[in-house]
């Protein structure tokens, strides 16, 4: 029997030409532990990308993006990403951290180069794969202001 992937929505949300990511919980048992990735996450039964998307975002970091744009969907063999792109338009102390290690802003040299400072690690910490791949694709295609 084939198991069905798991479908999630994530967002790409973007600030003075810099990317927000999260710093994923450097914990065993999950996906990416101790890298910087996307906020967002699993689609329930019955959601659309589109309300997982906003549902997850309100869940991670208490905001909800005033507009955004579907950008690509990436598929591999066990999970189908839903990716959406908006701008944040709050300050990061405006943000409430209630999911991860810690949050930033990304830089393209910091995509580029696959890792990045945190504050509260207190050290360089690489981005997940997948994140890094969808993220350098973003930046190639510039659907963003």
């Amino acid at each position: 029997m084939k198991s069905q992937s798991i479908e999630v929505a994530i967002a790409i949300l973007y600030r003075s030409g810099r990317f927000l990511m999260q710093l994923r919980n450097d914990i065993p048992g999950i996906l990416y532990p101790g890298c910087w990735g996307f906020f967002g996450g699993h689609i329930e039964p019955g959601e659309t990308p589109e309300v997982a998307m906003r549902r997850e975002l309100l869940e991670e970091i208490s905001y909800s993006p005033p507009q955004f744009a579907k950008f690509d969907c990436y598929s591999d063999a066990q999970v189908i990403r839903h990716i959406f792109h908006a701008p944040l338009t709050v300050e990061l102390d405006q943000l409430v951290l209630q999911e991860g290690w810690d949050l930033g802003l990304l830089t393209p040299e910091d995509i580029k180069a696959g890792q990045a400072y945190s504050e509260i690690a207190g050290q360089v910490r690489p981005l997940g794969q997948p994140h890094q791949t969808i993220l350098l694709d973003f930046l190639a295609r510039k659907p963003y202001p």
